[in-house]
């Protein structure tokens, strides 16, 4: 969704907002922030103070949240709501130019797919850890990686159920090329498979 579509879409829910049941206006205003504000924004904590379930005072609830939403158009007004920085998009560029890197191994004649496999894995890896820092998300006491950058930003509600077992599937076959494990990354159509995989899921994630 770009700035235009945020800004019309947070006006409808300023509407819907001024005559709907605190259970209805919360549950969607919550929703809303979480997704376009962040699981870790001032906005979407603001809201979900104001559960109908422990906060009893209904119609100051309602007008809270219609208020908080009304900050959010401000600041996305502003443009101080950015779904991308600058220096995201730099690192954007980097890995970018990795996947491209893999392509051209993979095309190599005497390159073993193992080759390519590692590098779009490890291209992958910095893709997902990036995004988890410019989101301000911890990994707790988590060792880093793969498996572990896909739970946290599944958690959070960043990348779906599907796109966590792609990262799996692609992580077992990085595994095994890293670990020489040959017979298990000797398939170049299967190497392939998985830098367009890769490829389509960034692009995915980068607009």
């Amino acid at each position: 969704m770009n700035r235009e579509e945020l800004i019309a879409h947070t006006k409808q829910m300023i509407e819907k907002s001024k005559n709907s049941p605190l259970a209805n206006t919360y549950a969607a205003a919550c929703e809303f922030l979480r997704v376009y504000a962040g699981p870790k924004s001032s906005f979407y904590e603001a809201a979900k103070s104001y559960n109908p379930v422990t906060y009893f005072d209904h119609s100051t609830s309602t007008y809270s949240i219609h208020q908080i939403l009304k900050s959010f158009l401000e600041y996305v007004e502003a443009g101080l709501h950015e779904e991308i920085t600058p220096e995201r998009r730099a690192q954007l560029d980097v890995v970018s130019d990795f996947l491209q890197m893999s392509h051209t191994l993979l095309e190599t004649k005497g390159v073993h797919p193992a080759a390519p496999a590692v590098l779009v894995g490890a291209t992958l890896e910095e893709f997902l850890r990036t995004w988890v820092e410019a989101k301000s998300l911890s990994l707790g006491n988590r060792k880093s990686g793969l498996e572990t950058y896909s739970q946290v930003l599944r958690d959070a509600g960043l990348i779906t159920k599907q796109d966590g077992k792609d990262i799996t599937s692609w992580a077992g076959i990085r595994n095994h090329a890293a670990h020489g494990e040959w017979n298990e990354v000797s398939d170049k159509a299967r190497v392939s498979l998985m830098l367009e995989g890769v490829n389509l899921f960034m692009r995915k994630y980068s607009s």
